[in-house]
């Protein structure tokens, strides 16, 4: 049965934004409503990079995790930060 709020594959995305939080690439990162998760598909992230300089890194480091689809953060409805990340290309509800 599936925890809501503590899903393995949201965690391992998690870490690897504070890693690259800690290691300067990321300035700051977050995750709303993430206590009422069910699956990575349905989580949106919010970053806002070091520096642009940082973007293809940033991609890179992400594109680990299935599905990654990002884009600039332009209604700022969730979050105040620059860039929208999700890990559902292709997914339909």
């Amino acid at each position: 049965m599936v925890q809501i709020g503590n899903i393995s594959e949201i965690q391992s995305v998690k870490e690897h934004m504070e890693k690259m939080e800690k290691k300067g690439v990321i300035a700051e990162w977050e995750l709303p409503y993430e206590e009422i998760l069910t699956r990575l598909t349905a989580a949106i992230f919010f970053l806002t990079p070091a520096s642009k300089s940082k973007l293809d890194e940033i991609w890179e480091e992400l594109s680990i995790h299935n599905g990654l689809n990002y884009r600039l953060n332009e209604d700022k409805d969730l979050s105040r930060l620059e860039w929208r990340v999700e890990f559902n290309k292709g997914y339909e509800l």
